[in-house]
């Protein structure tokens, strides 16, 4: 039991050999919703932290990491979830650019929601790093498509619609990425000395992702 005044969440050890079971868990143990409420609402005020913003929609901020360090600590499904839900979020509350339905699915929740594949990775400092960048090119698929499908007549004269929503995307996902490389890494291994999620604790010594 913790002791008087310890704010730290506490978790429930989960067998190994029961991952897929520990997975669907997640969503009925508070604690783990409590950490994703918090992710949610972390990377919604530093949506609002914008370095650099996009024409057409996209900036350079800071809102993937804790996204991105949710799945990485809770597991993917937790993470695809949790992004969907801040996809949503973000399309009501932070400055959309909207032109079609379909547009607004693959730019927003399915886009955001893509970051929980960083969850498919190991907690560890290459899991991070490699789960950061394989789910930041996910999103970079979904606003690729968006962008060749409902953004093409945005290219400048003579650009290739491919090229140019390419370029456009990568302009801002790419230094998105390096800061969120940087920042996750430091942030998952302080949160794995102070307070450990499960899957910290079944990865803690692995040096291999």
């Amino acid at each position: 039991m913790p002791a008087q005044g310890d704010l730290r969440i506490s978790y429930r050890r989960i067998p190994v050999d029961r991952k897929e079971d520990a997975q669907l868990n997640a969503f009925r143990d508070t604690r783990v919703l409590t950490e994703a409420a918090l992710a949610l609402a972390l990377a919604f005020v530093l949506g609002f932290v914008v370095l650099f913003k996009m024409p057409f929609g996209g900036t350079v901020s800071l809102e993937m990491i804790p996204l991105i360090l949710l799945a990485l600590r809770q597991g993917w499904k937790v993470g695809v979830v949790a992004g969907a839900a801040y996809g949503l979020l973000d399309l009501a509350a932070i400055d959309p650019f909207v032109v079609h339905p379909v547009q607004v699915i693959l730019d927003y929740p399915l886009a955001f929601g893509a970051l929980g594949l960083a969850g498919l990775f190991k907690p560890t400092v290459l899991g991070a790093v490699l789960g950061a960048t394989v789910a930041v090119l996910a999103r970079f698929a979904c606003h690729f498509l968006s962008g060749v499908i409902f953004f093409a007549s945005y290219a400048p004269e003579g650009w290739n619609p491919y090229l140019y929503s390419a370029a456009y995307n990568a302009a801002y996902l790419v230094p998105s990425l390096g800061i969120a490389v940087v920042v996750t890494v430091v942030l998952l291994k302080a949160l794995e000395r102070a307070q450990p999620s499960p899957r910290q604790l079944h990865y803690r010594g692995s040096k291999t992702s």
